[in-house]
């Protein structure tokens, strides 16, 4: 394998660097303002083409922050594959950051990233130590994932293994603040498969994972939400996560990222359109204070940087046409309608925390009990008695919690069914496809929105 330049360089280095924790920054100045910062899911494999899109979503008419993701063939460190890329000029799916190296991506940072235009890196793998390494020696602050959000879903390697990996990659992002740099983790927790898992368990996970990177030194965080497929429901997940982080993450910087659908997408450009505008909805009503955005052509292909900054600029516009007198309300109100999320995801945590003092074993020996239990994730760490369904109303709920002690904890399960059927499974999974893809549908979620006082 290709020796890299990474490693020429030492770490102490970057003590000396103008960033002392831009990201951080940015976001406790737009929490103050109350201003909603929109994120893309952008990454190029090329150096000029990564800095043309950063520069484009920088220029955009919207607060945003900036996001370099990754390419496959570094998520899972294989980088001479994707070195022999770049050398035969095929195109990635992200940009390789340990391949180009920190020399190279930091002049393509170069009048790029400030304290005003703040620089995520987003990877997905389960095993980042050379990632993270990567991030600080390019100069940059902030990142996302989790020990159990990046390997259930994107690898098969033991969660113990991967539980190292993040203790180490923990530790070596806070050791800079000896060095006056404070370092941003954003757990994926929220996001676990994109779709089919109850937000009680997304609640619990996000929240567990902050845990785990709080005790290993961690003291700029944030907890992720993906929307499922009910707003009501999303709303009071969102708001339950609020109150349950506000309890276990004193003395912590954090905030709340809203994630539109992860799940299968809108083919429509009106539909897919409609579903990114309830994504801002759940976030301006519940005061979150970032939302990743996805574009209308996710159904079909990798969108363009104009696309990217496209959906940008329209979560934005429908952000500001959005009332935010609601929201306030609806975060001190949000016991009135408790369907059982608070109490599912107090449970699970509780459960878990009971098991070590140390987070990170403790979600080891979680999954080996089924306490935590992902539904239909076939990881084999994971027990994958659990089941979800959707029912008529659109609110994703239990089907079987398997070995998870949330028995009773809801109000309104009806209809439970015995078992799920593959149709089922499939009718599930298009949901939202079907839902905003349908005239009827999108026609509903528009009277709605100006019932709300908007018309975006």
């Amino acid at each position: 394998m290709r020796e890299l330049r990474l490693w020429g360089t030492g770490l102490s280095s970057i003590a000396s660097m103008e960033n002392r924790g831009w990201f951080t920054y940015f976001m406790q100045k737009q929490r103050q303002r109350k201003q909603l910062v929109v994120q893309p899911r952008m990454g190029f494999g090329t150096l000029k083409q990564m800095r043309r899109g950063l520069l484009a979503v920088q220029m955009s008419h919207a607060t945003v922050a900036g996001t370099i993701t990754l390419d496959s063939y570094t998520r899972v460190n294989n980088y001479e594959m994707a070195w022999q890329a770049l050398a035969e000029g095929h195109e990635l799916n992200g940009f390789p950051l340990v391949t180009h190296g920190p020399d190279q991506t930091r002049k393509m940072l170069s009048d790029v990233a400030s304290k005003e235009f703040p620089i995520q890196v987003r990877h997905g793998s389960a095993l980042p130590l050379d990632i993270f390494k990567a991030i600080l020696l390019a100069g940059l602050d902030a990142t996302e994932g989790g020990p159990v959000s990046y390997c259930l879903p994107y690898s098969r390697i033991p969660i113990w293994q991967a539980m190292e990996e993040w203790k180490a990659c923990c530790q070596l992002f806070a050791s800079e603040l000896s060095w006056g740099k404070v370092n941003h983790i954003e757990s994926f927790g929220g996001c676990m498969l994109g779709q089919l898992c109850p937000p009680s368990l997304l609640i619990a996970i996000s929240l567990l994972e902050c845990l785990f990177l709080r005790f290993h030194g961690l003291r700029s965080l944030s907890l992720s939400y993906a929307q499922q497929t009910n707003l009501e429901q999303d709303k009071e997940a969102v708001m339950v996560l609020r109150h349950l982080a506000e309890r276990y993450l004193p003395n912590v910087d954090w905030h709340i990222v809203i994630y539109t659908y992860m799940g299968v997408y809108p083919r429509s450009f009106a539909g897919a359109t409609a579903l990114l505008r309830e994504s801002v909805k759940l976030a301006v009503d519940t005061g979150s204070e970032r939302l990743i955005v996805k574009t209308p052509v996710e159904a079909s292909r990798i969108p363009t940087i104009e696309e990217n900054v496209t959906a940008l600029e329209m979560a934005a516009e429908s952000a500001r046409a959005f009332s935010t007198t609601r929201s306030a309300i609806a975060q001190s109100q949000w016991h009135a309608s408790d369907t059982g999320v608070y109490t599912e995801a107090e449970r699970l945590i509780e459960a878990v925390l009971e098991l070590n003092s140390d987070p990170g074993e403790a979600l080891v020996q979680a999954f080996a009990k089924g306490l935590l239990d992902i539904p239909y994730c076939l990881h084999p760490d994971n027990r994958n008695l659990a089941r979800s369904f959707i029912d008529q109303n659109g609110w994703l709920r239990w089907a079987d919690p398997g070995y998870m002690p949330i028995l009773d904890a809801g109000s309104l399960r009806r209809s439970i069914p015995k078992s799920i059927k593959a149709q089922q499974l499939i009718e599930m999974l298009t949901y939202n496809e079907r839902r905003f893809d349908d005239p009827g549908s999108r026609l509903e979620v528009q009277t709605m929105y100006e019932l709300n006082g908007s018309h975006a």
